[in-house]
């Protein structure tokens, strides 16, 4: 991939507001990132991976780790691809907070996808257990967002 065609693609993602930015093809990955000073880029060759001759030991802490199906409660998880919000404006308090009693169908989060602010419900009545993802962090469809006991 030239460097003409990463330019063009970083200007035209200047225009949105995506905060990642990922391309794989037959010998390039592109993975383009914009944070508080704007975007960078990094083109890596993709190369096969290496067999493993001896398998790297595990942390002692990430076996330890439940992952959040493990724990007991409902698990809310984003419906969609986007950016996940806490609050429906930066001066405004968070919808919820950990330990809060919520009951159903009231509003956790906000997950803008495509320019549209989507409000998460909640989908039992109980108590926050955990808040799995900071604000302003971008969600994957299926992410665990809350844990409700």
């Amino acid at each position: 991939m030239d460097v003409e065609k990463i330019k063009a693609i970083i200007e035209a993602l200047e225009r949105t507001e995506i905060t990642r930015f990922e391309y794989e093809g037959d010998d390039v990955r592109l993975v383009i990132r914009r944070g508080r000073a704007g975007f960078a880029a990094t083109v890596a060759p993709v190369v096969a991976p290496a067999p493993a001759a001896v398998a790297a030991p595990v942390a002692p802490a990430a076996e330890a780790a439940p992952k959040p199906e493990e724990k007991p409660g409902h698990i809310v998880r984003s419906p969609f691809v986007g950016t996940f919000y806490r609050a429906p404006s930066p001066e405004s308090p968070p919808f919820v907070e950990l330990g809060q009693t919520v009951q159903k169908g009231q509003v956790l989060c906000i997950v803008e996808a495509m320019k549209l602010m989507n409000e998460i419900e909640a989908e039992v009545s109980g108590r926050i257990a955990e808040i799995f993802v900071e604000n302003g962090e971008p969600v994957e469809f299926g992410q665990p967002l809350f844990r409700i006991e």
